[in-house]
């Protein structure tokens, strides 16, 4: 099997190039032969080469290498990563040093054998491609530690509800299918894409977590796609960008509904073509990801209103999951409760944490409206602050849920609407089901007017 890598031979000898390519091509994907190095500038700028073959001298009756020094620093200026072996009939060792301090990698005396020939090619082009990979590893390592936060937790439900997302996620994570979580913040969205990830075959593959809301637009594509070094004022070095370093594993793209129009079109590109390009090289990467986004948006609404391209909500949700809210999920509170009370007793050394029926009667009671998150939270807090085993109402400091408003009278249609929304909310305590039922409108329609009206 031929070994992938695009080597390239520079020399003036027409029988050097013939019995090159000869050799060369049974072994490697792609070989190239040039008898003047004045095509290298536009090779290296248009495509990924891996190994150089250069000769020494190009001029009639020339031996002071001085022309095969001056290419191979050429050569490093464009492209650092490309290894270069040195090619020449003279057998200086003096010249061979500096060619070495110049950035040679290897050096080659004409007229070559075969076997000699291919074994200094092979190593060159393996520690090359080593030498690529510690770079992308190392520079994964970098992306991934910056978004490590503290431990996730599980996603965890009894509910009817949360029954629903489970069979979704068991069923979509056997696929390499797009997903789009839709949900209201705190409901647990970046932990249904992690479950995706970990229940899929990319899950010993990377995970790497894009919150879109915290990107600016000047730097989206160098955080996106990359950037070579000097490609802007501020490149000071090579940057792997987010796609890259997810390259075989998962990419999640949280607050996709964040994301501005003038990078919507930027985005679809890189979809449709599943390829990236760095800010400031023209040569692409391959991408191989599986792509879960997430938003707290009335998306199909910004479709309505051209804020999102609806060919863009098309290629990312080939599969849509949406999250209840917490109080849509009759008994999960309490399930939830235990669970975060016996996380934090650990962390915080008071371990066999108990809760009066007074204070399961008032959590269960309570709409939470920062659904899940804030009831971590209050738990975290109450655990910190309490001085027993025994976690009392007062331990808990919830907010009291606003009231509804007057009903007002104004006859705009869309005001008549919100109010209406919300005295169903009222009636029915919060629960999302029976409201849209009593409202005469699909549950993830009411989803969204709730986004829409800010209730």
């Amino acid at each position: 099997m031929k070994k992938q890598g695009f080597i390239v031979v520079i020399d003036d000898d027409e029988d050097v190039l013939v019995t090159a390519r000869m050799i060369l091509r049974n072994h490697f994907e792609k070989v190239q032969v040039e008898s003047s190095p004045k095509k290298l500038e536009s090779l290296l700028k248009t495509v990924d080469v891996d190994v150089v073959i250069l000769d020494m001298n190009f001029k009639t009756g020339a031996t002071s290498g001085n022309e095969g020094l001056f290419w191979l620093r050429r050569i490093k200026e464009i492209d650092p990563e490309v290894h270069v072996i040195m090619n020449t009939a003279y057998g200086d060792i003096q010249l061979a040093v500096e060619c070495m301090k110049d950035g040679a990698t290897d050096f080659l005396v004409k007229p070559w054998e075969q076997e000699k020939l291919l074994s200094t090619v092979k190593n060159v082009l393996e520690l090359k491609q080593s030498k690529k990979e510690i770079t992308r590893l190392e520079e994964a390592s970098k992306t991934l530690a910056r978004d490590l936060e503290r431990s996730q937790g599980d996603l965890i439900g009894s509910s009817p509800a949360m029954q629903r997302v489970f069979e979704s996620i068991d069923k979509v994570a056997v696929t390499d299918a797009n997903v789009l979580v839709l949900g209201e913040n705190g409901t647990g969205k970046e932990l249904v894409a992690r479950a995706i990830h970990n229940a899929s075959k990319r899950s010993r593959k990377p995970f790497v977590k894009v919150d879109l809301g915290s990107i600016t637009d000047s730097l989206f594509e160098s955080e996106m796609f990359g950037h070579k070094k000097g490609a802007f004022t501020d490149a000071k070095e090579d940057r792997v960008g987010r796609f890259e370093v997810a390259n075989g594993g998962t990419m999640f793209l949280d607050e996709i509904g964040n994301i501005p129009m003038n990078l919507q079109s930027k985005l679809l590109s890189v979809l449709q073509n599943r390829q990236v390009s760095k800010v400031g090289d023209h040569r692409v990467i391959p991408l191989d990801i599986r792509l879960v986004c997430a938003t707290n948006k009335d998306i199909y609404g910004m479709v309505q209103e051209e804020q999102f391209r609806e060919d863009l909500l098309y290629r990312v949700n080939t599969i849509e999951i949406e999250l209840p809210r917490l109080a849509d999920r009759e008994g999960d509170v309490g399930l939830l409760t235990r669970h975060f009370m016996q996380a934090y007793g650990n962390k915080y050394e008071k371990p066999g944490l108990k809760l009066t029926k007074d204070t399961q009667k008032k959590l269960e009671s309570y709409p939470w409206p920062g659904n899940v998150r804030e009831l971590q939270h209050a738990v975290e807090r109450a655990v910190i602050m309490s001085s027993s085993d025994t976690l009392e109402p007062e331990d808990f400091l919830v907010k009291k849920p606003n009231k509804v408003p007057p009903k007002n009278k104004s006859l705009n249609v869309e005001e008549v609407e919100k109010q209406t929304i919300i005295e169903a909310l009222e009636k029915y305590n919060g629960n999302l089901t029976k409201a849209a039922q009593e409202l005469g409108m699909g549950r993830s329609t009411l989803y969204r007017k709730l986004t829409r009206y800010g209730i």
